[in-house]
């Protein structure tokens, strides 16, 4: 997408009274603008020009379907798109389990409903760019329960351990502090790099990991026991 294109913004929330916020508080800047609404999760599923959107805003609770089926079938059935939409979970339940089930099923962000307006925005901004966003609140204590589920799940011929064997040893050590939940400044500054520096080595991971996001990456580190709590 070239800089001169406003992002695609998507809302999914059963209260029109929010969508309404969400719609007037996104139109009103000049890099991103709404391009679909729905109310549950089928309608969801249904719309084109949902499907077609940079970053969905998708509500966790909604009758029908949830916000955390809504987003696994939306993604499964756009794996194969190079234009796949990102998604960003929103909840005023400031609750792990959320988090980790929206991550399960795929979203690039977590957030509370009621988080500041210029966080929401500069959370959409972040997402679409191709990093990750979870609500601070709720990072720390999502990583440490995330591990040991994750390695309970885990396969026994683990297809990722190659991928993880292949990044270079400064590759590694950023993945580590990616999988701290860091950002690409504060790396920058934990390993005396450039902030350019760091976003190219955080694309290659990405790229040799399969990973879409910051927050598969995540999840591929505590998989492959990269960090533990």
């Amino acid at each position: 997408m070239t800089t001169t294109e406003p992002i695609k913004v998507a809302l999914v929330d059963d209260q029109l009274l929010v969508r309404s916020g969400f719609r007037m508080l996104i139109n009103s800047q000049d890099d991103m603008n709404v391009v679909a609404e729905a109310s549950n999760g089928r309608e969801a599923l249904a719309s084109p020009a949902l499907a077609a959107a940079d970053v969905i805003l998708m509500d966790v609770r909604m009758p029908e379907m949830d916000g955390i089926e809504t987003t696994e079938r939306l993604l499964v059935s756009r794996a194969q798109a190079i234009d796949s939409p990102r998604v960003i979970v929103l909840t005023t339940f400031d609750m792990d389990e959320y988090a980790f089930s929206a991550i399960q099923a795929g979203a690039s962000g977590f957030l509370l409903k009621d988080a500041p307006p210029e966080e929401l925005l500069e959370s959409v901004r972040t997402v679409n760019r191709g990093d990750a966003v979870i609500a601070p609140s709720t990072t720390r204590r999502l990583l440490d329960h995330m591990a040991p589920l994750l390695k309970r799940a885990r396969p026994t011929e683990d297809p990722l351990t190659a991928a993880v064997d292949s990044l270079t040893p400064r590759e590694r050590e950023v993945f580590g502090h990616i999988a701290q939940g860091r950002s690409n400044p504060e790396i920058a500054i934990d390993l005396f790099l450039s902030e350019a520096t760091v976003k190219t080595h955080v694309g290659h991971i990405l790229s040799k990991l399969g990973a879409r996001d910051r927050v598969q990456a995540v999840v591929i580190a505590y998989q492959t026991g990269v960090v533990s709590p």
